[in-house]
């Protein structure tokens, strides 16, 4: 796809800008840095390339016709023989659109290369996630990637791509910026954009945005690096990343993650199937704990046999994980772990009335009710049975094989219960609650 994006070299000899003069064609990109973020449409270029330079004044016109780029964030800066070039000012002329003109006196003649940072929109990513299970179910192989989506108007080959993982704040959306017929001013008024700044490892950008300072590029690595409020993936190489495209890139892979599977049984919560869920730990003891997780989703595989093959275990949605954070995903239901419950028996008795009234003012209700607990696969498995009564006056005995029982709270009760391969159990419970003035009764 033809560049979308032109630069091109005016040499005058003392004519105003914008003049009829010889045009010299700008080389290609040397290298370019894209840092996208996730939390605004907004993403940093930095483009490297070689201008030729003669001695005296230059006027290096940047035009950004069909792109999202923000004219008011442009800035140039020499990468070499900085103390004998100075960019002196950025003009945008009356009735010229989507072109700026900058003005360079320069000290000497010949190659220097040159930065010219910029903001655009139209750049976003997204994380997303491969988890396959050993056929124990112990461990897991952790597979991260990232989707670039280009629509920014403008083609980036060989790019190294950097995502910022956290909140920006942007006084004015750079879509919008980029969209302005005359960036600043009136309409027939000469405008003219200082220089930026760099001060102190930040950089500090026009119209209300603020960045971290980018890092030293380290190619052919996965860096990820810390930058107070942000968190920076830097992609391993260099990608090419076209306009209209969207393209996968590996952000990292992690083998033999330890993991826990639970099945949980809570219909109040859950539905009436049974629920799987998947944990783990980012942190060190899990071979993890580098850095934070993006926000994503995890679709989840289990390696079945010598051959490799696998079967679809489930997904989920996650929220950014920090380091040392636990995260439980919800898999979803199941049909190969089921959970039968029947109510046996109801009654009630022990009745209270109102002396003046005559009406019941207070009962017990008793409710026996029978658990059966199937694992049908060929793993062993691990199932929580949480129950949830209407009342905190309430009693409960059980019997049978319930496994671990907890009382989690004043109304809420859990069984936990290690089932082998193909196996089952199966308890009873009774439930004895205290209504109306009967409360009275109930004793902890």
């Amino acid at each position: 796809m033809k560049y979308l994006l032109y630069l091109t070299l005016v040499i005058t000899a003392a004519a105003p800008a914008w003049a009829k003069v010889d045009l010299v064609t700008l080389p290609v990109r040397d290298k370019v840095q894209l840092t996208i973020y996730n939390s605004a449409d907004l993403t940093l270029a930095r483009d490297s390339r070689a201008l030729t330079l003669r001695q005296g004044d230059n006027d290096l016109q940047f035009s950004w016709a069909n792109t999202l780029i923000d004219p008011t964030s442009l800035e140039l800066l020499p990468l070499a023989q900085t103390d004998k070039i100075d960019v002196q000012d950025l003009v945008f002329a009356p009735r010229i659109r989507e072109a700026g003109l900058w003005h360079i006196k320069s000290g000497v003649g010949g190659k220097v290369p040159v930065e010219i940072t910029y903001l655009t929109s139209g750049l976003s990513w997204r994380a997303f996630y491969l988890g396959t299970l050993a056929p124990d179910e112990k461990t897991m192989r952790l597979e991260g990637y990232v989707r670039v989506t280009n629509g920014s108007g403008e083609d980036y080959e060989n790019a190294q791509v950097r995502l910022i993982v956290g909140q920006v704040h942007t006084i004015d959306e750079i879509a919008a910026l980029a969209r302005r017929e005359q960036p600043y001013g009136r309409p027939g008024e000469r405008v003219v954009v200082d220089k930026g700044e760099l001060r102190a490892g930040r950089t500090v950008l026009r119209m209300g945005v603020e960045l971290a300072a980018p890092m030293a590029e380290r190619p052919k690595e996965i860096v990820k690096e810390g930058l107070s409020e942000y968190f920076l993936y830097t992609i391993e190489g260099t990608e090419t990343v076209r306009h209209g495209w969207s393209k996968r890139l590996q952000s990292f892979t992690a083998e033999d993650v330890p993991v826990v599977n639970l099945y949980k049984h809570e219909p109040e919560r859950y539905g009436p199937a049974v629920a799987r869920f998947l944990s783990f730990k980012n942190d060190t003891d899990h071979k993890l704990g580098q850095t934070p997780i993006p926000n994503g989703t995890l679709k989840v595989y289990r390696r079945v046999d010598d051959a490799r093959h696998l079967s679809y275990e489930g997904q989920s949605g996650f929220k950014y994980i920090p380091v040392n954070e636990e995260v439980e995903l919800n898999l979803g239901p199941v049909s190969n772990v089921v959970v039968e419950e029947k109510l046996m028996a109801y009654r009630t008795e022990n009745y209270q009335f109102n002396a003046r009234l005559g009406d019941i003012s207070g009962w017990d209700e008793i409710r026996q009710f029978a658990v059966k607990v199937k694992n049908t696969r060929d793993v062993a498995v691990k199932v929580e049975l949480q129950r949830n009564f209407p009342t905190t006056y309430a009693e409960l005995s059980k019997a049978g094989d319930f496994g671990q029982y907890e009382k989690v709270d004043k109304d809420t009760v859990k069984f936990t219960l290690d089932l082998p391969p193909r196996s089952q159990k199966e308890f009873t419970y009774d439930l004895h609650t205290y209504h109306g003035d009967r409360e009275q009764a109930w004793r902890p």
